[in-house]
């Protein structure tokens, strides 16, 4: 379990002294991270500007076997076989080979963090000097450690020079939704240029909310008019606003003896921008190789090393998802769209696309016993 020792606001004391382990971030990279560190003996530290599960980030979905796998079940809301895509003239229904669950993010970051061992403390990250033993500043104090996370989300606060690209230049998308009170059954996607061209429009409901929102894959394109435009058609309130920036490009996971997880290394998948998954997924893999150095089987340039290239293998499937990205841009406005969504919606197809799309960041990954990666087809368990 998380310790916090210190309140916030003016009872806030200042922060210093030396950890093995600093995490910058507390969402779901950084807790995966912290998560694999659990019975190590480190001294861990996890920082963020606000409290664990006090900022929700995304429209919070994933599939249900990853949270399941997790143990965190318990915070799922509603879950999904099918995806509803709609088009100016003609909505398809695919029905998945694996299932989509909402969740509430509050609940699942508590029990995230139920299943680490480390200290928490809110800060502002604002730098790092590098060294041995690296110094991590914040708007409390420094704090000494010679291994350091960034899950600190796109900004990759700890990066240096060109490596902190900012944007509109950086490869970047943009999202916002609302979170009005309404139901649904269905997961529903919008590829209608009547909202967004390049990019798609979306309505996920969760229990007793609907989470309705526009994503541009063109940092440029401003979502505000369209996801309004979106939640009057569909007769819900423009209320709980929530934007971010999305990556939609993989870089370095490593760099200046520092390990970046989840956005800050662009741990999000192109087309989709499905980046919860991927965050668990490559926090668990950083996590594993950071207990290595601690438990004195490997030393922190050979985790280094291995985290790296551990990311750079995942580069081709997020480069062919950028061109599909590419594609949707392109073709969102005439009748080519179509004719891809109808090859699509063949049963074959979908099931074909749709457990390669999984296998990715597999669930098995959860698991210490899962694989790191296969190109066999993925295989739901068989219920006892």
């Amino acid at each position: 379990m998380p310790v916090r020792a210190t309140k916030r606001g003016a009872q806030r004391t200042p922060l210093g002294g030396d950890h093995d382990v600093v995490v910058c971030g507390a969402s779901f990279g950084g807790l995966a991270v912290a998560r694999e560190l659990r019975g190590s003996g480190a001294r861990v530290l996890v920082l963020d500007r606000y409290e664990i599960g006090e900022r929700q980030t995304s429209a919070c979905a994933a599939p249900t076997e990853w949270l399941t796998n997790l143990g965190l079940g318990p915070s799922i809301l509603q879950t999904f076989d099918d995806i509803v895509v709609h088009r100016p003239e003609r909505t398809y229904r695919w029905n998945l080979p694996w299932t989509f669950s909402t969740f509430d993010y509050r609940e699942l970051c508590a029990l995230l963090a139920a299943q680490g061992d480390f200290t928490f403390e809110t800060a502002k990250v604002d730098g790092i000097t590098r060294g041995t033993v690296h110094t991590v500043h914040t708007d409390r104090g420094d704090l000494r450690a010679p291994l350091v996370v960034d899950a600190l989300g796109w900004r990759r606060v700890l990066a240096e020079g060109a490596d902190a690209v900012q944007p509109p230049e950086a490869r970047l998308s943009r999202g916002l939704e609302v979170h009005p009170r309404a139901g649904g059954s269905d997961l529903e996607l919008w590829l209608d240029p009547k909202y967004i061209g390049p990019g798609y429009s979306w309505a996920f409901p969760a229990g007793d909310e609907v989470r309705v929102g526009v994503g541009s894959f063109d940092p440029r394109r401003h979502v505000k008019d369209p996801t309004v435009r979106l939640a009057t058609d569909l007769g819900v309130d423009s209320v709980g606003y929530q934007g971010n920036w999305i990556p939609h490009r993989l870089r370095p996971a490593t760099g200046g003896g520092v390990f970046y997880v989840g956005d800050s290394a662009g741990h999000c998948l192109p087309t989709t921008a499905e980046g919860i998954r991927t965050a668990l997924y490559f926090g668990l893999a950083c996590g594993r190789e950071l207990r290595r150095v601690i438990e004195g089987t490997q030393t922190r340039e050979q985790a280094l090393d291995r985290y790296g290239s551990f990311s750079d293998d995942h580069k081709w499937a997020f480069e062919w998802l950028l061109r599909v990205q590419t594609m949707v841009s392109a073709v969102n406005r005439y009748p080519a769209m179509d004719t891809t969504l109808r090859v699509m919606s063949r049963p074959r197809m979908t099931r074909w696309a749709f457990t390669h799309y999984l296998n990715i960041t597999p669930p098995s990954f959860a698991l210490h016993e899962g694989r790191p990666w296969s190109a066999a087809r993925w295989r739901p368990p068989v219920a006892a």
